[in-house]
């Protein structure tokens, strides 16, 4: 079952992380992003599904808005086939997102473990980071501890990687 908007909600409330929530205009770029949610102090983030040649390998990479991602270089670096970016199709089957909603709260749909996570250290580091809540009408506000609870729920360990 694809987790929605509300059972995550439900989901980071029983972990006991409390985020906070923006609602805003549907956005699909981190500069309408970055304009529809007041400034928090935290990272705004963009998230890259990924897949590789030949289908096999998933990568999430979440970086920083700021940062241009070389997916040449970032193949090489995980040592992957050729990344480009996943079709709406693969995005909803893994992640459970339509495109301009790729969010690493996604990972909750992830059950089979099937998408690696590359965070880069510039977004791991930081003690707050934007997050939609598997739609791009909202933002939400969490702390570097509520991710990595998050995180180790799902079973996903994240990859640190330096990006830029």
């Amino acid at each position: 079952m694809t987790p929605t908007s509300e059972s995550l909600d439900a989901l980071l409330a029983s972990l006991g992380i409390s985020a906070e929530r923006h609602e805003h205009a549907a956005v699909f770029t981190c500069e309408e992003a970055e304009r529809a949610v007041p400034d928090t102090g935290a990272v705004h983030t963009k998230n890259l599904f990924l897949r590789d040649k030949r289908g096999r390998r998933h990568v999430l990479l979440v970086t920083t808005c700021s940062k241009s991602v070389n997916l040449r270089a970032f193949a090489d670096q995980v040592g992957a086939d050729n990344l480009s970016f996943a079709s709406p199709e693969r995005l909803g089957r893994y992640l459970g997102v339509t495109p301009g909603a790729v969010t690493l709260l996604g990972l909750a749909t992830d059950a089979a473990g099937a998408v690696e996570l590359y965070v880069d250290d510039d977004v791991w580091r930081a003690p707050r980071i934007h997050a939609h809540p598997l739609v791009n009408t909202a933002t939400l506000v969490l702390g570097h501890d509520d991710v990595a609870r998050f995180l180790a729920h799902t079973g996903h360990t994240p990859k640190v990687v330096r990006i830029g």
